[in-house]
């Protein structure tokens, strides 16, 4: 705890005995403000743990939290739930003597979850029993089934416990949970029939209705929907969005088979839950004599059935009353205001005996069934007190007058027992008591519980004298019988200005925590809590198995008026708080910061009304009236030793004389602080902050010290081990190294001696002498054949193989060459595929026979010599829907004159075209082109040849092309003439017209020259270029 304290500025201090200022409820309240908004919900008062309901998951309960607090000091650790728990369980195991834990709080402060989380973290860390968890798993499947019956929907909680429960869970000498036992106390059972607004009845209607399964419900004749009945929709509030009804109905369901219920018990009791349901919607209705009569048959039908009675009978219950006068039984009809009266304490005496039934039940299931289980003489008890905190409404009836006085009681408990503990302590450890100045509330509990004098006494007088008994007049006999007590004010009694906020019938009491006004009516009808002899004997009659135990025949033939609610109340109060001297007590003050249950939002009003009414200043006086701090000497002194020479690194003697020099060291002043036997005792918080803040400084110097030898030492040792590492791995390698290179001078000495060897014996056969070396030449040629394959298919080069690999050779030099022109013919394109095509035929008709073949080569054959626009449109049109395949500007020599005449050669599909400007002149199909003549030199002229015997041909057409092999080619890939295209030497004859044939004489010369020779022919002079 002692840690923190350096940043007490931010969170605050961890236990408001260190507050400073601790008589200054803002001061007290400041603390828990700061460590609220640090999310630190938990801050001790000495031992008592003040709890803060963060109203969201702080993730703060996990197993590993569990761990963190199991077995540690109280104060070693930041304050927690668990530590609470912890130091309980190890007091309990080792002084052996029975513990309680009392948990108070209002209405939504989180006592519920306070009280399971204490569970959970005993279930998690104790041993588990030899015989198994059976009782650890009814221990906390207990808390379900008392929250479904016991627990409802209020304005301040959306799960307030409605009802005082103390919980003694029994352990064995090993620490393991063995049994347990529940008491219940003071069940809010007039929820059942009444609720104010914005408030729900008991959770279990809603969640039966919600989660039964449509067959239970059809039995129990219940609908869905709540607003369908009386008892359910007087607060207007059925459906809460942060209460899920249907999934904790699965978990009751689930529980009550844990908890030892047969499914035909189950059945019962909520045959009995449906019942109160079908009681509230009884209606009456007066007849001619002003009488009750019960108007809803099918709902007397259901609770006859559910029950387990006599429909008459219980109509007659529920409208007459029976009155034994003088030996004799009159039944006396009743009126429809007495009817609903009647109707309503049947519903709330059936609800709350069942409930005290479920917690026998539960009892029961708890207890160690074993006949060879340890007694409790060989066990030890942990009590769990979780109970209603003190309640100021707007309006106060006879529930809030019961829950004050019970918190009274516990509040004189808790001061007792602090003073108690706090003076042992003194007297244990030598110290001289300085009395205390505290509130005794003892005068305010006198009040209330006093015999013969006390509000309940005068409360129960009123209820069973003769005659007209009524809330005023126990109002006017409680201002004659203790008019002048301090703590008591009615209107009669106050002042003038106070009359104003005091009605005629309310009184107010000046409790501990404040003043509080009752209003006085219903008092006398919720104390006698009377149920008409008749309703009691219908119910005894009932064939329910538990009504049958609720209700047992011998109340009928008891003649003793029973007990008052209030007289039963205060006399098991007596006993709870019996029960609780007998125990060491630790406690858990619970505090909500809103009424709005919202996280993060602190409300200083409402917060510090909690402080007041809890008590928490009164306490944290007690506990300051002497020493604020106390430790013992070996815990002081192992903390702070350092901070003098003489006690630091470490004192030899006794930790008492260690920790005297320590504090003179320290310059404490001697009423500063007192030495006890086992413990040093501190005044005042300043001192402690003081050696805690020079504690802070030393530790800074402390660390440089210890981390500068740590350093050193660390880097050291590392520099050994590094050293020492070093060695071994050089003597490890240069061995590995030396072996290595043995080992590779052996292989080498070998390797050559067999190439050697295989050399002188190459030429023989192989053998294992020189197998090892014609392998070797092998590779090598190989590999060298690997760096030297040609690039391409026209790489010719190739190295030279050895004799033995000349046949393999040949085969990888065509398998080389088949891949690389495999490659190249999947590497072009289908125009490149193409272009190749035409020089393939070129080549294959002119190469080595035409002079000017070997310039064509380089050049690439295009599509066409034309453009578009260079083709007439009248041209296009004539062609129709005939496509241009190629076209190319050449010249014509007409038959006679062999005048030259520009002209157009296009190629379609099917047939030649020579066209002249727009006009087309000749068109030969490709069916009369019967071959093509060309000389073999380097002229460019050609004659197309057409049959003599198509009319519409004039003859052979001769022509002239700058592209000759391109066009030829062209051509003859169209017309399908490859093999008809004739190479001539010397002449040509062509046919001139009809019966005449013209001659073209062709003869070599130094440059081209076309002319028309005296003998008619047509002289071509062209240059060799090349020699064939």
């Amino acid at each position: 705890m002692e840690s923190a304290l350096t940043a007490r500025d931010r969170v605050g201090v961890q236990d408001f005995v260190l507050l400073e200022n601790f008589t200054s409820e803002a001061a007290f309240i400041e603390n828990l403000r700061r460590r609220f908004r640090e999310n630190l919900i938990y801050t001790y008062i000495g031992p008592v743990l003040v709890s803060v309901n963060p109203y969201r998951d702080l993730q703060i309960y996990s197993r590993q939290h569990m761990e963190r607090y199991r077995g540690v000091s109280f104060y070693e650790v930041p304050p927690h739930l668990f530590a609470v728990a912890d130091t309980v369980y190890r007091a309990l195991r080792t002084e052996r003597r029975d513990q309680a834990v009392m948990i108070s709080g209002e209405s939504g402060a989180g006592k519920t979850e306070a009280t399971k989380r204490l569970l959970q973290f005993y279930a998690e860390t104790c041993p588990a029993p030899e015989r198994g968890g059976a009782v650890r798993d009814r221990l906390l499947q207990s808390n379900p089934v008392l929250e479904a019956f016991g627990n409802a929907k209020t304005l301040r909680n959306d799960n307030s416990s409605r009802f005082g429960k103390y919980m003694d869970v029994q352990f064995d000498f090993k620490g393991a949970p063995v049994g347990g036992h529940i008491l219940s106390y003071l069940l809010e059972k007039s929820r059942v029939v009444h609720q104010n607004h914005g408030e729900r009845n008991f959770h279990i209607f809603y969640q039966l209705l919600e989660g039964g399964e449509e067959e239970m419900l059809r039995r129990l004749g219940l609908e869905r929907n709540p607003q369908s009945y009386l008892y359910l929709v007087k607060g207007q509030c059925a459906k809460v969005s942060s209460i899920n009804d249907k999934n904790d109905w699965k978990v009751v369901r689930k529980a009550l088979t844990v908890i030892d219920f047969t499914e035909d018990e189950v059945e019962d009791l909520l045959s009995i839950v449906a019942s109160v349901l079908h009681l509230g919607n009884i209606h009456f209705a007066a007849d001619e004599e002003s009488n009750a009569q019960v108007t809803t048959e099918n709902q007397l039908k259901y609770l006859t059935r559910l029950l387990g009675v006599e429909g008459s009978t219980l109509r007659e219950a529920l409208t007459h009353r029976k009155i034994i006068a003088k030996g004799e039984e009159l039944l006396s009809p009743l009126n429809l205001e007495q009817a609903a009266y009647a109707r309503d304490a049947l519903a709330k005496a059936v609800y709350s005996r069942t409930f005290t039934w479920l917690v026998e039940k539960i009892n029961r299931s708890l207890a160690s069934k074993d006949a060879d289980s340890p007694s409790w003489r060989s066990t030890t008890v942990l009590g769990l007190l979780d109970i209603y905190g003190f309640e100021v409404f707007q309006h106060n009836s006879f529930e809030q007058f019961c829950i004050n006085y019970c918190n009274e009681k516990l509040q004189q408990l808790f001061i007792e027992l602090t003073l108690k503990s706090e003076q042992e302590e003194y007297e244990a450890e030598g110290i001289a008591w300085e009395p205390v100045q505290y509130f005794n509330n003892k005068i305010i509990c006198d009040l209330v519980e006093e015999k013969f004098k006390g509000i309940i006494s005068i409360l129960d007088e009123e209820c069973l004298r003769p005659g007209e008994a009524t809330d005023l007049t126990f109002l006017e006999k409680l201002e004659d019988t203790i008019k002048h007590h301090p703590h008591l004010l009615t209107h009669k009694l106050a002042d003038q200005r106070t009359r104003k906020s005091l009605g005629r019938g309310e009184f107010r009491l000046l409790h501990y925590a404040g003043e509080v006004t009752y209003s006085v009516t219903g008092f006398l009808d919720k104390n006698n809590d009377l149920l008409f002899r008749n309703l009691k004997e219908t119910m005894c009659s009932s064939e329910n198995p538990i009504m049958s135990q609720c209700f047992d025949r011998s109340e009928l033939s008891d003649k003793k008026r029973p007990e008052t609610v209030a007289t039963q109340f205060k006399m098991s109060l007596l006993q709870l708080v019996e029960i609780l001297k007998s125990k060491e007590p630790a406690y858990v003050r619970c505090i909500k910061p809103n009424d709005a249950k919202q996280p993060g939002r602190f409300d200083e009003v409402l917060i510090r009304h909690q402080v007041k009414y809890l008590g928490l200043m009164e306490n944290l006086r007690v506990r300051r009236a002497g020493f604020a701090y106390r430790r013992k000497y070996e815990v002081f002194l192992q903390r702070y030793k350092s901070l003098c020479p003489e006690t630091w690194p470490s004192w030899a003697g006794r930790p008492q004389d260690g920790v005297a020099v320590l504090v003179r060291h320290l310059g404490y002043k001697p009423e500063e602080y007192k030495m006890g036997r086992t413990k040093i005792f501190i005044r005042f918080p300043k001192t402690l902050f003081a050696t805690e803040d020079a504690l802070e400084v030393r530790r800074q110097s402390l660390a440089t010290k210890i981390q500068a030898a740590w350093r050193g030492y660390h880097w050291r040792q590392k520099f050994l081990r590094v050293k020492q590492s070093a060695i071994c791995i050089q003597s490890w390698w240069r061995g590995t190294l030396g072996r290595r290179k043995a080992a590779k001078r052996k292989w080498a000495a070998q390797t050559i001696r067999r190439f050697i060897r295989g050399f002188i014996l190459r030429h023989a056969p192989r053998c294992p002498e020189n197998a090892f070396f014609l392998d070797h030449v092998r590779t090598s040629f190989l590999l060298n054949l690997r760096r030297q394959l040609p690039r391409n298919v026209l790489d010719t080069s190739w190295p030279t193989p050895p004799p033995a690999l000349r046949e393999a050779s040949e085969l990888l030099r065509e398998l080389c060459m088949k891949n690389m022109v495999w490659k190249y013919c999947r590497g072009i394109s289908p125009e490149w595929k193409q272009q190749l095509q035409q020089k393939a035929v070129a080549s294959e008709i002119f190469k080595g026979k035409k002079d000017n073949y070997p310039q064509s080569v380089p050049r690439l054959f295009i599509s066409t010599r034309l453009g578009t626009d260079e083709i007439s449109p009248k041209v296009l049109q004539a062609l129709g829907s005939e496509p241009i395949q190629y076209a190319v500007p050449v010249v014509k020599y007409d038959r006679k004159g062999y005048k030259p005449r520009s002209r157009q050669l296009l190629l379609t599909p099917n047939a030649v075209v020579i066209v002249e400007d727009a006009k087309v002149k000749q068109r030969i199909d490709y069916a009369n082109l019967t071959g093509i003549s060309v000389s073999s030199l380097s002229d460019s002229l050609f004659v197309l040849h057409v049959q003599r015997e198509d009319n519409k041909q004039k003859g052979d057409v001769v022509l002239q092309s700058d592209h000759v092999i391109e066009t030829l080619t062209k051509v003859a890939l169209s017309a399908d003439r490859v093999n008809n295209i004739n190479i001539n030497q010397g002449s040509i004859t062509f046919a001139g017209g009809p019966g005449r044939d013209g001659t073209i004489d062709f003869t070599p010369g130094s440059e081209l020259l076309i002319t028309k020779a005296k003998n008619g022919h047509l002289a071509v002079v062209a240059p060799r270029l090349n020699s064939r």
